[in-house]
């Protein structure tokens, strides 16, 4: 078996129903004065698979409902480093740069994946790696303070283009290559794990990118989309069409057996 795993981490390494997303409609309420979008507020938007950055999400809501209410975005003057500030505070708390004081809402993020888990893909000769949009010091806080991990392959918010774009997607199977070169052939399939529209669709560009080796799309449904059987249908569909190969309710579902089956349709083995 040739594989390559390469994760996203809000809503599939850790839930952040309650800490980035509660950031984002903190945002909206603040700068609104009136509106604060709901989970499913949310997910409608990032279902249009190009608001993968929440700040940039924030401030897309924020226009549409002065827009909805018929004013202009331009005649708002909205301070996008405002708004940055803004959300940080209310994620990382009063000391922004230094994860030591960090008191906001990143505190609170409980882990979706143990260190365990990834030994089990090591054991299994499986190399992993981690492509994220959120920012560095907020991945790796997650990664190597929470989790543990030590220096783990991770390209995040500053280091690529947003996805869909899949250029963080190809940064993480270079650095991958220079380390583990036994394990990631240039025929190993890779295995992109998410949890939105805008995760399937890196997917997509990256097979049409480079149809050389295989790409398979995972899906991970996040704890907010498992609240009711009718929206974990809806958003398991969502991912499907998007390209996911499989959806499931939890990452450390994706054993090496299951990577092993998904596998068997590309090497027939």
């Amino acid at each position: 078996m040739s594989a390559i795993a390469v994760f996203d981490i809000d809503g599939v390494v850790r839930d952040v129903g309650h800490s980035y997303r509660r950031a984002l409609a903190d945002t909206v309420e603040h700068f609104t004065q009136a509106y604060r979008p709901s989970q499913v507020d949310i997910d409608r938007l990032k279902q249009e698979g190009v608001w993968n950055n929440d700040w940039e999400a924030s401030r897309e809501l924020i226009y549409r409902h002065f827009e909805a209410k018929g004013t202009a975005r331009s005649a708002l003057g909205l301070s996008y480093e405002t708004l940055v500030d803004f959300f940080q505070r209310r994620y990382r708390g009063d000391d922004l740069e230094n994860p030591d004081h960090w008191n906001g809402y990143i505190t609170q993020e409980p882990l979706l994946m143990q260190p365990s888990y990834l030994e089990s893909l090591t054991s299994a000769g499986i190399a992993w790696g981690f492509f994220s949009g959120a920012t560095r010091g907020s991945a790796c806080f997650v990664l190597e303070k929470k989790l543990g991990l030590r220096s783990p392959v991770l390209v995040a918010m500053e280091d690529a283009p947003g996805k869909p774009d899949p250029t963080g997607l190809f940064q993480v199977l270079q650095q991958l290559e220079a380390s583990q070169p036994i394990q990631t052939s240039s025929s190993a399939a890779v295995i992109y794990v998410g949890d939105t529209v805008a995760d399937m669709q890196t997917v997509e560009r990256a097979r049409n990118q480079k149809p050389d080796r295989p790409w398979i799309g995972v899906g991970i449904l996040p704890p907010h989309a498992q609240q009711s059987p009718e929206y974990k249908e809806a958003y398991i569909a969502q991912l499907q069409v998007a390209g996911a190969a499989i959806v499931l309710d939890h990452v450390e579902k994706l054993t090496p057996e299951q990577i092993q089956a998904l596998l068997k349709p590309t090497y027939g083995h």
